[in-house]
């Protein structure tokens, strides 16, 4: 149960006023993760949690499809150094993806296995020297995402010199070594603080193996993320990115010209509201992708000798109906080229250009609709790439100068087996303010449905996903459980709405800050549009979201009682009055605004999903399932745990009248936001979707 506790506040600061306002907040003490109240009530939840999802029918049927699925291979595109070769592989039946170095025609040697630090290490990033000889790895346990950075030898594994404790996704840039070598000079990278518990945040130079440090950028902006990287073995390009997907301040140095702990850099590209990638080409010049007068993104060329903004030359113009994703210069036959990907509501297409005057060369021949991901050259101009899509696992493919079409790789990697086959459709809604907002829909075929052979459509159990998120569009790669929830005869749909950059980065911020509201709009009428069009009753209807889309279906939700018969949230964030105070909140302002400002303030508890529950005792809420992870470092635990408590007490009378829980909480420990061995994800996307298909109705044909 719910334990009584007096009604607490957040306090929100009003600078206007010079006062402080404050909002109910009964369940404050849930914020206290590991507190004698906090666990008494956790087990509770647990055993709420595990004695209904025991009746779920599909729970292990699910469970073992999803396992099926994922049984397979799993490599990352490979890394080319000094005529070694690195990757990661994740073998079928492994917990977790290993480092490994391919040496000539043998199999693959492993260089780093996570599982040999324990069950609940991840390998998080990795880098690997220019001459081959080191690799920086970094790990973390517990899913706290901050770990140690380490450096490995490639031959043995061994490590050289002491770890860099507390790094959290940090880049890593190899110094190159000078020409001609030194006996004297160390081998040494750039890294980058996250965070200002072990000193002054920014890019700083980290010696081999003695471990000096020396500081070489200070971010002096508040709640930024610093980024470091070489290119070409001279240039030292800095990055600090100010709120995600919203701006990027560039500098560049030159590593010849000044000592490597103390370059000189320049602008590239600073102040600009822009979001922006670099990457050096074979012609010694830097491409930028932008979204710097291009909302769709375009690839402008400068010289790195003046790299700033006003020199810069577009080759590459945007498409005003596609998010330029990804680009990789490489040497082409005639010259210069760009590898240059783009997503249009989720599926990627690829082409060619000349680097020199931007014309289209050729398309590249796809497997399929789907996405492609982390392209990358080679030496020899070949370009790596990821591809997935609803129904095919990720592989890697290797794009071979001159050549349209990809071929699997690693060499001997044999072609994916048949897929099943998956039905898209696109359908538009209109949300409150009249804006056209696109829905995919996804559907299996042969397995029996009515409306193969009727031109009657026939209501079924619908999964609605949705994320609206720091820009991002979403790609339709590979997700085992989803192609599961196809392969049991329901259908999956995602909402493009607002907030997300499925298209532009206009789209993002009409529903980022204080136009987050609409992304809940666009959300609800996207339910309402598969609904109206009889693709499900609203009884057949589960919301689906993490993160920021667990945001997102919880606030549509308690908007919306009546919109759908159940929402899966997965670690989302819920009390928008004290985000900022929990987790990676405070560098997400710029995102969803402030409770510092009162306009900011007002936007944030009109669809903040932990007051609109506790404002509504007595109403009849969907059924809830929300996860929670106790090692969660970006939105932080408490707010499932929150959320959670804040339903269960707007419910509890109907709840004792129908003898089953209404909101359910499944929360792990040692798991945080980011990746999990592969029994937990499984154990984890079957538990979420066994629960959807009990409540909207599923039965496998």
């Amino acid at each position: 149960m719910v334990p009584n506790r007096a009604p607490g506040a957040a306090l929100v600061p009003d600078p206007s006023a010079d006062t402080r306002r404050s909002v109910p907040d009964p369940y404050r003490w849930l914020e206290s993760a590991d507190s004698p109240e906090t666990l008494l009530w956790l087990e509770e939840r647990g055993r709420e949690y595990e004695r209904e999802a025991a009746t779920w029918p599909l729970r292990e049927h699910l469970a073992e499809l999803i396992r099926s699925l994922v049984d397979t291979d799993l490599w990352s595109p490979p890394v080319h150094r000094s005529g070694a070769v690195f990757a990661t592989v994740r073998p079928a039946g492994s917990e977790h993806p290993r480092l490994v170095v391919l040496d000539g025609d043998g199999p693959p040697r492993t260089l780093y296995d996570p599982g040999s630090d324990g069950p609940h290490t991840t390998l998080d990033a990795w880098e690997p020297s220019p001459d081959g000889a080191l690799v920086a790895v970094q790990t973390s346990s517990g899913g706290v995402e901050r770990g140690s950075l380490r450096v490995l030898r490639a031959d043995t594994g061994a490590p050289v010199g002491p770890p860099v404790p507390g790094v959290r996704y940090s880049h890593v840039a190899w110094v190159p070594p000078r020409t001609p070598p030194s006996r004297q000079e160390a081998p040494s990278f750039y890294y980058v603080r996250r965070d200002g518990e072990r000193g002054v945040r920014g890019v700083w130079l980290r010696r081999v193996p003695d471990g000096a440090e020396t500081l070489v950028h200070a971010c002096t902006a508040p709640d930024t993320v610093p980024g470091v990287r070489v290119l070409g073995d001279r240039w030292l390009l800095v990055s600090e990115s100010h709120g995600t997907g919203h701006r990027t301040d560039l500098w560049l140095a030159d590593l010849t010209a000044a000592s490597h702990g103390h370059p000189e850099p320049r602008p590239v590209q600073v102040g600009e509201e822009a979001e922006t990638e670099a990457r050096l080409g074979p012609d010694g010049l830097l491409y930028l992708r932008t979204t710097l007068g291009s909302p769709w993104r375009r690839i402008c060329v400068v010289s790195p000798e003046e790299p700033g903004v006003e020199h810069w030359r577009e080759v590459v113009p945007e498409d005003g109906g596609a998010t330029l994703d990804a680009f990789a210069p490489f040497p082409g036959g005639d010259g210069p080229a760009l590898f240059v990907s783009r997503t249009r509501l989720g599926v990627s297409a690829a082409a060619v250009h000349d680097a020199r005057s931007g014309a289209l060369l050729y398309t590249v021949e796809l497997p399929g609709e789907g996405m492609v991901s982390t392209p990358e050259a080679a030496p020899d101009g070949s370009v790596y790439l990821g591809y997935a899509d609803v129904a095919t696992q990720q592989r890697v493919l290797r794009l071979s100068p001159g050549e349209r079409l990809p071929v699997p790789w690693p060499p001997g990697a044999a072609d994916a087996p048949p897929s099943p086959v998956v039905e898209r459709s696109v359908v538009w809604c209109r949300s409150e303010d009249g804006t056209r907002v696109p829905v995919t829909v996804f559907t299996a075929v042969g397995r029996g449905r009515r409306e193969r052979v009727s031109p009657r459509l026939v209501p079924e159990p619908t999964l609605l996903h949705a994320y609206g998120g720091f820009g991002r569009p979403r790609q339709f790669g590979f997700s085992a459980t989803v192609l599961a929830w196809l392969l049991s005869g329901g259908r999956y749909a995602v909402a493009h709405v607002r907030g997300g950059g499925d298209a532009g980065r206009e789209w993002h911020l009409a529903g980022s800050g204080r136009g987050k509201p609409r992304a809940v709009e666009d959300l609800v009428a996207a339910a309402d549009a598969l609904v109206g069009s009889g693709m499900c009753t609203r009884e057949q209807l589960c919301l689906s979201g993490g993160s920021a889309g667990g945001l997102l279906v919880l606030a549509a939700a308690t908007a919306r009682p009546d919109l759908c018969g159940a929402v899966i949230a997965s670690a989302p964030l819920a009390d928008m009055a004290r985000f900022e105070l929990m987790g990676l909140g405070r560098m997400w302002t710029r995102e969803f605004g402030t409770a510092a400002d009162p306009d900011d303030f007002a936007a944030l508890m009109s669809y903040s999903p932990y007051h609109r529950a506790l404002d509504g005792a007595g109403t009849r809420f969907p059924s809830v399932l929300l996860t929670g992870f106790h090692g969660d470092t970006r939105t932080d635990a408490a707010h499932p745990r929150k959320m959670c408590a804040a339903l269960l007490a707007a419910a509890r009378a109907e709840e004792r009248e129908e003898g089953r829980p209404h909101v359910l909480l499944r929360y792990e420990r040692d798991v945080g936001h980011g990746p999990r061995a592969v029994s937990r994800a499984v154990g984890l996307a079957a538990d979420a979707h066994a629960f959807a298909a009990h409540r909207t109705g599923l039965s496998p044909r």
